[in-house]
């Protein structure tokens, strides 16, 4: 499936009971599901998760069938999650997995459905989260969107038990409640390494055969009026009250006693680690995360539990939540809390802490600095007695004047080159074009030295983003975008629509033979044969099974020259419709 094999990681998931599991996070997660009785696993690559799709693929053959688990690698985000459907009327376990929030927006209105209508089955969405200082995409959490459709979000403390516990524990939750669950998995989650103490793989109590052969049909499950308005008094009266329930139940959320009673911290599970650190550097914690100020950590960041929330404010005067990112969605629903109940412990987050931003070691101790100050009248007083010496970051300025500018690019000798090459010179000739970019490798002609590309929308929207430039030019709109962008959505809502409203623009679509910007998986167009997959579609038949007449196919990019008369051609031919 992917560029390198993952045979090595395939075996590690024959672990049976009371064996040691070391690897990393997303690993774990992997043979968390296995454990979990999970019948049917899909999804969209792309990082920080695509280890998860890419060792399943490799398991297929060797543990997958043998065990009755389906799995198949998703078109779409959509696509994976319009699959946990199948979790509605059946009592399956079901997974799938992406990369947030770019994904979750994909996926959004199938997910918007599966939450109203409820499940039956454990469903659960492994929610690669990627924010912060090592992200590729906008900075945007996922918090919004499960509280916007009533999905439980679990955000676990970064090491591989809980971890697994959480994976473990989610598709109970989801039945309990027949809810969806999403379960983030920071980038530092994912790629933290550790072990804990397997358990047996279990085959699915339920199996897809078995479904197909009694199939069931609730219509208060399907997401049409009347039943659309009682879900949503389902989902408030019925579902969160059990959902909270069993969060109390099993203890998701954890308490860390310390030896202090007037202060704590309030943190998500994914920012534990850091936490812990910085209170280590402060001298208020050991390395083995013993720290004096006791901690309730939020492993369930949607919903919050009032009554642990409550319980742990009581005798405290203040209490420092750290919530990563922006809105502070957990800060304003605990000071609403405390309204509601008269609590008169103060709440500080965002006073002390950034609004946004990744909350690295350096900025939490800044922000826990501040507030321990601000709240006691002995700890971090007198800093020159703690032999305190505040650690002096590196600006960007001092970076600069010893590290050499390296942006991003194409790698050497890579075939993008002399297409981005060709275009140039076309623009030397021509004038400037107005070019949409897209999602993948390509994207780096945006950067010197070929600066070109004005927008990027989303993963196959080059296309669609040139769809309000259609109107009578001597210079068309030229649309890029990749193989995998183009199966994605592209063939859709670029070519697709730019057949049907008599485009004249050009799209450039570069074919790599596999999807290079989530890992180099196979599609629908890749070159090589595959055993569980049918490939070799050219990409040409599909633009001409939707009406593109004008469609030319270059295999030897390197030749600039006939690149450079292709795409002549391409901006002066009129009246041909959409030319890609």
């Amino acid at each position: 499936m992917a560029e390198r094999s993952f045979k090595k990681e395939v075996k590690k998931l024959h672990a049976g009971g009371g064996e040691q599991f070391h690897g990393e996070g997303i690993l774990a997660v992997t043979k968390a599901l296995l454990q979990s009785g999970v019948a049917y696993v899909g999804g969209y690559q792309g990082s920080p998760i695509s280890h998860l799709m890419d060792v399943l693929a490799d398991a297929k053959e060797e543990i997958l069938d043998d065990m009755g688990v389906h799995f198949e690698t998703s078109a779409s985000e959509a696509t994976a999650a319009a699959m946990l459907s199948a979790s509605v009327h059946y009592p399956l376990r079901g997974a799938v997995t992406w990369k947030s929030t770019v994904g979750t927006n994909v996926a959004s209105d199938a997910l918007a459905n599966l939450a109203s209508g409820g499940v039956t089955g454990g469903a659960v969405i492994i929610i690669g989260e990627d924010y912060g200082e090592g992200s590729s995409i906008m900075q945007e959490r996922t918090h919004a969107f499960a509280m916007k459709s009533h999905i439980w979000l679990l955000d676990p403390r970064p090491n591989l038990p809980s971890i697994v516990e959480v994976v473990e524990k989610s598709f109970e939750l989801s039945e309990a409640s027949n809810t969806p669950v999403m379960v983030q998995m920071r980038i530092r989650a994912c790629h933290v390494h550790g072990q804990f103490t397997a358990r047996d793989n279990v085959r699915p109590a339920f199996t897809l055969s078995e479904a197909l052969a009694n199939p069931k049909r609730d219509l208060s499950r399907i997401v049409l009026p009347p039943s659309t308005f009682l879900h949503e008094k389902e989902k408030l009266e019925e579902r969160l009250p059990r959902a909270v329930e069993f969060i109390k139940k099993h203890r998701l959320n954890e308490f860390f006693a310390g030896s202090r009673d007037d202060i704590g911290i309030v943190v998500q599970g994914g920012c534990y680690n850091t936490t812990v650190r910085a209170l280590e550097h402060l001298g208020l914690a050991d390395a083995y995360g013993n720290s004096e100020i006791p901690l309730y950590v939020l492993n369930v960041a949607f919903p919050l539990v009032d009554d642990e929330l409550l319980a742990f404010a009581t005798g405290k005067s203040a209490l420092l939540l750290i919530e990563e990112g922006s809105p502070e969605f957990i800060e304003h629903e605990i000071n609403s809390l405390f309204a509601r109940s008269g609590c008169t412990t103060r709440l500080q987050g965002k006073a002390v802490l950034p609004r946004g931003g990744e909350y690295t070691c350096d900025v939490l101790k800044k922000g826990l600095r501040a507030f321990i100050q601000q709240q006691t009248l002995d700890l971090l007083q007198d800093e020159t007695a703690l032999n305190f010496v505040p650690s002096k970051p590196l600006s960007v300025e001092t970076l600069a004047d010893v590290v050499p500018a390296r942006p991003a690019g194409f790698c050497t000798g890579c075939p993008e080159r002399p297409v981005f090459s060709a275009l140039k010179l076309l623009q030397r000739e021509k004038g400037d074009f107005h070019v949409s970019c897209d999602i993948g490798c390509h994207l780096f002609s945006i950067l010197p030295p070929f600066n070109i590309g004005a927008t990027t929308m989303g993963y196959g929207l080059g296309g669609a983003s040139t769809s309000a430039f259609n109107v009578a030019s001597e210079k068309p709109a030229i649309a890029i975008m990749g193989d995998g962008g183009f199966w994605h959505n592209g063939l859709t809502s670029g070519i697709g629509n730019a057949v049907f409203n008599r485009s004249e623009g050009v799209n450039l679509i570069i074919d790599n033979a596999y999807t290079a910007a989530t890992g180099g998986q196979d599609i629908l167009s890749s070159k090589a044969a595959h055993p569980n997959r049918s490939t070799n579609n050219p990409i040409s038949r599909a633009v001409e099974g939707v009406g593109v007449k004008w469609v030319r196919t270059l295999t030897r990019t390197y030749d600039v020259s006939a690149m450079l008369r292709t795409l002549r051609e391409a901006v002066a031919t009129r009246g041909r419709g959409q030319k890609s």
